[in-house]
């Protein structure tokens, strides 16, 4: 299993300079990829114009949408975009869509709320048309198109991504709660009379610097995922806030199959990734139960 970060795209406070230092620091290492989240009515940075901007401060780490809202997006604007940064980006870009679950970003955004699972679906049948074809995208000499992966919980989602993508982007939460839907993921895989396996993704929320992140990282988390209601709690109580909680949630994952685990700061704090970047350093030499070793680099 990889190991990747999240940048601060969305957190109170982060400024261009700070994600850019912040992708060079994980570019660096111990980091496997950055991933960006997308929110339209959010004090936050577009993911695609974040990621393009780490793209040119790094050579090595993956770049992901994890997720972004597709049917938010034009879907010819959307092709073009996702190919534009993943040639500049030398092949590196991982795309992950998802439909999104708050109604004001399809208001703000002037796209009909209810119709969003049905344009997902027809992007996901044309991007990879558009890709090929060329005529709206770049399309440099022998570099494929994205490895798409889609997000979600329902088992519309498992069919989508046996259907017509490289694999599953799971939203967060702990790792029993991953290994349920990637046994899912699977189950519709093999279903549909794929090849392989698909590509599992994961992600978790971490804040590292004592009480004070922790309160903050809290704080953000509240915020940010405030339309769910009461479960906003559950969300918050899964937060990591020490190196052991980082070490078992890393190993719970990997048990269950994830093959790259995002972890997103809740603090806009470089201080916070150095810390991260020293959990994950010590792991990468730990053997894991069940014979797998993490690969933070590629």
């Amino acid at each position: 299993m990889r190991i990747g970060v999240g940048l601060p795209n969305t957190l109170p406070g982060a400024d261009g300079a700070l994600l850019l230092e912040w992708a060079r620091r994980a570019d660096a290492g111990p980091f496997g990829s950055v991933g960006v989240l997308d929110r339209v009515v959010y004090d936050s940075f577009d993911p695609f114009v974040a990621l393009a901007a780490a793209a040119g401060v790094t050579t090595r780490v993956r770049l992901a949408t994890t997720i972004v809202i597709g049917p938010l997006r034009a879907t010819a604007l959307l092709a073009k975009s996702a190919a534009t940064l993943h040639a500049l980006s030398g092949g590196r870009l991982t795309l992950g869509l998802a439909i999104g679950a708050r109604a004001d970003d399809y208001r703000a955004a002037g796209v009909d709320y209810r119709t969003r699972g049905r344009r997902l679906v027809e992007q996901l049948a044309s991007l990879r048309d558009a890709w090929e074809e060329g005529a709206i995208c770049p399309r440099p000499e022998g570099l494929a198109g994205p490895e798409i992966l889609v997000g979600g919980l329902n088992d519309l989602t498992y069919a989508r991504v046996a259907r017509s993508c490289d694999g599953y982007a799971h939203g967060g939460g702990p790792p029993r709660a991953f290994a349920r839907a990637a046994d899912k993921a699977r189950a519709a895989w093999a279903d549909a009379g794929r090849f392989g396996a698909p590509a599992l993704w994961g992600q978790g929320y971490f804040a590292l610097g004592g009480a004070d992140a922790v309160a903050a990282g809290r704080r953000y988390l509240r915020d940010y995922y405030a339309f769910t209601g009461h479960f906003v709690e559950r969300i918050v109580d899964e937060l990591l806030t020490t190196p052991q909680a980082v070490a078992r949630f890393v190993r719970g994952y990997a048990d269950a199959g994830c093959g790259e685990l995002v972890l997103f700061p809740a603090v806009a704090d470089l201080t916070e990734l150095d810390r991260l970047a020293q959990v994950v350093s010590g792991l990468t030499s730990v053997e894991l139960p069940g014979a797998r070793r993490l690969e933070a680099l590629p």
